[in-house]
């Protein structure tokens, strides 16, 4: 399957809302990584190793930066505007571009969650896909344990779709997963 073409497509201005804003990774990021690395989920969800060394953090945000020249997507960086560093990462994925929809990713490091900056995150990359005109559908997958992340995917505005049973492998096994979903007006 081709990729879609969207190495010319970075925003041109930062994609924000709330109290964050979105950026390219840059290699001072790799701490947050560190820190991101240290939830279990996000390994198993990810490429970023379990409780990650400097050098394998380097290597997480170095993958960040290629993935919309790959043209498999476009990795974030989540800045609080408050405090001005990375507090964690955001992806839009765009294998399925060319059928008009993409998913999204998105996760904020154990020591600034708590904070709604999941969901500003997720409302500032929600609106930076509608400037891809091509896109039609954003979508979410949610373990049903994961209450944090339905609070998120609700107060940006994704509505729950269904459970699609037995959907994804995470650590060898067979997960459940909550479809969420938003369209282009």
């Amino acid at each position: 399957m081709d990729l879609p073409q969207i190495a010319d497509r970075w925003p041109a201005v930062a994609p924000a809302f709330g109290n964050v804003t979105l950026r390219a990774f840059r290699p001072e990021d790799a701490s947050m990584a560190v820190d991101l690395s240290r939830d279990p989920y996000v390994p198993a969800t990810g490429t970023l190793s379990l409780n990650a060394t400097a050098d394998q953090a380097q290597e997480w945000i170095r993958r960040q930066q290629t993935r919309h020249t790959e043209g498999t997507g476009f990795s974030f960086a989540v800045v609080d505007n408050t405090e001005g560093h990375c507090v964690g990462f955001t992806g839009l994925w765009v294998r399925e571009l060319p059928a008009g929809r993409a998913q999204i990713g998105y996760g904020i490091a154990p020591s600034f969650r708590g904070r709604g900056l999941a969901s500003d995150a997720l409302c500032a990359v929600t609106s930076f896909t509608w400037t891809l005109p091509e896109l039609y559908r954003t979508e979410l997958y949610i373990e049903p344990w994961n209450t944090a992340s339905i609070g998120t995917a609700e107060r940006a505005g994704y509505l729950r779709e269904g459970l699609l049973r037995s959907y994804q492998e995470i650590s060898g096994q067979r997960r459940d997963m909550l479809l969420y979903s938003i369209v282009r007006d």
